[in-house]
């Protein structure tokens, strides 16, 4: 009997591949060294984004559970719990899950966030973090993020009124920059009105501000809808 060798690497490269385009979170090479990318130039940022985050979240008093989905290594997921909210975390990718399972100490759950293997009102809030970005399907995982969580969804985006939205795109154009290529940047009005079509029935308030704003800028937060991040909640008002 001939027996066929193997010769690869975790992930076959056939199956590095995600609707249908290849993904940088399915490369080693860029996710081994994805928690050493927050310890250094975007440790400013990362701080500032959970600023806002915990600013729009905790108005909700209702929420005490969330699903994180496209958790990564579980850099926010971890820290839910610092603002009293016990988290959970999803991920599609077995690299970011398999460094995820030494650093949370929660559940985790590897999963495609337009399918989410969970009953409906599972947790109170769901959230994405910088992932939403990468979907081809924004609505149907609007649907699904509404379907899992009872109270709400928190939205965590890189903001497409940036000038580093045009920086990454050079970069793109010279090959140095791979994680943004499949990433669709949106605004907040634009991201409300995917929302809109997503909650069409349902009764809901939507709330959001930006950060990401140059250092030595006067504010480094506000509501104007500038900046390279913003977060966005969307609170359910037809549930009890």
């Amino acid at each position: 009997m001939e027996i066929e060798q193997f010769s690869g690497g975790l992930i076959p490269q056939q199956q590095q591949n995600w609707q249908g385009r290849e993904e940088w979170f399915f490369n080693r090479e860029h996710t081994d060294t994805y928690e050493q990318w927050y310890e250094g130039r975007y440790k400013r940022a990362e701080i500032w984004q959970k600023k806002v985050m915990e600013q729009l979240v905790s108005k909700d008093a209702r929420v005490k559970t969330l699903l994180e989905f496209g958790c990564g290594t579980t850099r926010f997921t971890r820290w839910w719990k610092e603002i009293g909210i016990q988290a959970t975390g999803g991920d599609l990718s077995p690299l970011m899950l398999s460094q995820a399972i030494h650093l949370f100490e929660g559940d985790l759950v590897m999963a495609d966030s337009h399918h989410m293997p969970f009953k409906d009102h599972t947790f109170d809030s769901l959230a994405f973090i910088t992932t939403f970005e990468y979907y081809k399907d924004p609505v149907k995982v609007i649907r699904e993020a509404a379907r899992v969580a009872k109270y709400g969804i928190a939205m965590g985006m890189m903001n497409r009124n940036s000038p580093k939205v045009v920086r990454r795109r050079v970069q793109q154009l010279f090959g140095k920059n791979p994680f943004y290529v499949t990433a669709t940047f949106y605004t907040p009005s634009m991201l409300s009105e995917i929302i809109h079509e997503a909650l069409k029935g349902r009764e809901y308030s939507i709330e959001w501000t930006c950060t990401g704003l140059p250092k030595w800028f006067p504010v480094q937060q506000w509501s104007l809808p500038y900046g390279d991040f913003f977060g966005l909640y969307v609170k359910f008002n037809d549930v009890d």
